[in-house]
């Protein structure tokens, strides 16, 4: 019985030294809060600076795959390869002056 009613003194005690000081409750309260935010922002910091890497290295990926599309473009495009795809696969030819036809527009 003697815990319990020296329990009850402690918690009394205690309630009436906080409702002696509200300041001092309240400044560590907020200094609480203070730290709590302190440390939701440096995560949101870290996960900012992920997201950021991981579309760097996209950027610099898609870069990488632009530049060879554009390099197949060019060697896709390429007037020797196009007249030899056109001589082999189409049985083209150039026409001989004989062959051509010229129409006049007025």
């Amino acid at each position: 019985m003697k815990t319990a009613n020296t329990n009850f003194n402690l918690l009394s005690f205690i309630l009436a030294d906080l409702a002696r000081h509200p300041v001092r409750v309240l400044l560590f309260l907020a200094v609480l809060v203070s730290a709590g935010l302190v440390i939701l922002s440096a995560h949101h910091n870290r996960q900012m600076s992920i997201a950021i890497e991981r579309l760097m290295q996209e950027q610099d990926r898609l870069d990488v795959e632009w530049r060879n599309l554009v390099l197949e473009q060019s060697a896709l495009s390429e007037h020797n390869r196009i007249e030899n795809l056109v001589k082999t696969e189409l049985n083209m030819h150039r026409p001989e002056p004989n062959e051509e036809i010229v129409v006049r527009v007025k």
